[in-house]
């Protein structure tokens, strides 16, 4: 695991621990909280690195907690989800715990703010409120402010017993009605909801605030620290209050850090939501979503993703970073780590013409050239090979080293041939090139010196494997989509090019998800987990080769 880098969360998290701080002799107890009413991303996947990484180092542990207080779009698909995917980064919770199961203390810790005199039920509706919210300068109203205690318990527990219509109350924290700081204009602690709970049924129905049920939730499981994204730092004073104001067992610390967003995507879930939802994209784990199923059926990996991750940094601040960088960490660890193999995505074919008819002989190729355990492969070569389209021209540009008549290339690890000849169909479009093989160059050697300057990739027409392969580019075409009124305008039409004709070599043949391989000279591509089978391979490429980007 990836050590995080030096970071002020570190600093402060040292502040306490030292003699005389607020957590001495304490050990460090974190938690990563999401909501499971979506797929988690990799803003999320920055977010947890944090949680469970700060923990890690510090010899202390993470708790996993749902926060399923908000009913209304919570499912057990997302509890799933959100699982695996934290176990496929690399992480273990130290124990699973869920918001709602803390809903009968969480309600007894409102009741004896009610009786503390610091929360009232109020019967303003949403938008009453928001009306008598006042401005800079000017206070808040409400003309339920001064209920008598009494009354208020007496309205809450009748709210819980389900004897008022959704909307018709809220428990309000009393807390500072002129404050600079709108959060603590008297917030909203409960609201009534009729709707059934994944967990709980139909057992409850008000549900506490986020704002109020997470610091008691920190609080009764002993965090020491609450690390957050920087959207929470106007939140912080009432954090602080209701863990000041409640019975409970610790006081935990909130720090934000800066959210991690990236060009040509977004990162929220509801609009992640409404792309799965409205059919933009096929489900949260399409290849071009940012989500960590996406990267992972496309072909990141989780070394991929934290390196990614430890390469942002950790800051205070939201900040944005290129798409070429994520490339560029899945590039680094697949070239490592995929072997190698020969596919051909745009096929024409090859005849040579003086290779012996019914004659075939294998060559053993290296697995992975940068890894030296990683062996060798057999491949076969034959009178009829397919070639990539784009290797063979007609009329060939200046500097065009690959197939044109009268032109001499390397067959990848093979032979040297010489075109001599192509057929066209009534449109012009080639159909097959024809080619002379030299003996005398088996393995691509040249025992008379001769320079070859283009080498190009085949595969055996006799021994090929047909496979549908599955180009992705961003799925925007801006490099900042959540800044447009409408982000779906900037939809990139041409995200997903599908080859369904495409011819691999035999090697290929029993790949599985999430098998990833680089086909040379095309990209690393990786076995789609979701409509590869054994009859019809799909594979997905997950990054080009070229790789521009600087560290």
């Amino acid at each position: 695991m990836e050590e995080i880098s030096k970071n002020f969360i570190q600093a402060f998290i040292e502040e306490d621990l030292a003699p005389g701080g607020r957590f001495e002799g304490r050990t460090i107890q974190t938690r990563y909280p999401p909501e499971p009413n979506g797929y988690l991303h990799i803003g999320h996947g920055k977010a947890l690195t944090i949680d469970f990484g700060t923990a890690e180092k510090y010899g202390g542990s993470c708790n996993l907690r749902f926060d399923d207080t908000n009913p209304a779009k919570e499912d057990e698909e997302f509890v799933d989800a959100i699982i695996r995917d934290i176990e496929w980064l690399g992480f273990e919770p130290a124990n699973v715990f869920f918001g709602s199961d803390y809903f009968p203390a969480t309600y007894e810790l409102a009741v004896g703010l009610i009786k503390k005199g610091l929360a009232y039920v109020c019967e303003l509706s949403p938008e009453e409120f928001k009306s008598r919210r006042g401005d800079i300068g000017i206070p808040a109203t409400s003309p339920y402010r001064d209920r008598p205690i009494e009354e208020s318990l007496n309205l809450f527990e009748r709210m819980k017993n389900g004897e008022f219509p959704e909307g018709a109350m809220t428990l309000r924290a009393k807390i500072d009605l002129a404050s600079g700081n709108f959060n603590m204009r008297d917030p909203a602690l409960y609201r009534i909801r009729y709707v059934a709970h994944h967990r709980q049924g139909t057992k409850w129905c008000i549900y506490p605030m986020y704002d109020f049920a997470h610091p008691i939730q920190d609080a009764l499981e002993g965090i020491t620290h609450s690390l957050c994204s920087h959207e929470y730092i106007d939140h912080r004073p009432l954090y602080d209050w209701v863990i000041e104001n409640c019975d409970v067992p610790s006081k935990p610390r909130q720090i934000e850090f800066g959210r991690q967003n990236i060009e040509y995507t977004i990162l929220s879930k509801r609009k992640l939501r409404r792309l799965v939802e409205e059919n933009f994209v096929d489900g949260w784990d399409d290849p071009r979503m940012p989500t960590l199923c996406g990267l992972r059926r496309r072909g990141y990996t989780p070394e991929a993703i934290r390196g990614f991750i430890a390469l942002t940094g950790i800051a205070t601040t939201p900040s944005t970073a290129e798409y070429a960088l994520l490339e560029h960490c899945l590039r680094e660890d697949l070239n490592a780590h995929a072997p190698r193999a020969m596919a051909v995505l745009r096929p024409i074919k090859l005849v040579v013409t003086n290779y012996p008819e019914g004659k075939s002989e294998s060559f053993d190729v290296e697995n992975n050239p940068e890894d030296e355990t990683s062996g060798t492969r057999s491949v076969t070569f034959s009178r009829e090979l397919w070639i990539e389209g784009d290797d063979f021209m007609v009329e060939p540009p200046k500097k065009y080293n690959r197939l044109f008549v009268g032109n001499e290339v390397r067959l990848k690890s093979a032979y040297i041939v010489k075109c001599t000849g192509y057929d066209a169909d009534a449109d012009g479009a080639v159909t097959t090139v024809y080619a002379e093989y030299d003996p005398e160059t088996r393995g691509g050697n040249t025992p008379d010196g001769r320079k070859v300057r283009g080498t190009i990739h085949w595969v055996d027409a006799a021994n090929a494997v047909n496979a549908e392969v599955r180009l992705y580019s961003n799925l925007f075409s801006e490099p900042e989509p959540d800044s447009l009124e409408d982000f779906t305008t900037a939809l990139n039409p041409d995200s997903l090019e599908i080859l369904p004709n495409c011819k691999l070599e035999r090697s290929l043949e029993a790949a599985t998800a999430p098998q990833s391989f680089q086909f040379l000279r095309m990209g690393y591509f990786t076995v789609d987990s979701k409509y590869s089978a054994p009859d019809k391979p799909v594979f997905n490429r997950a990054v080009a080769l070229k790789d521009g980007f600087k560290v």
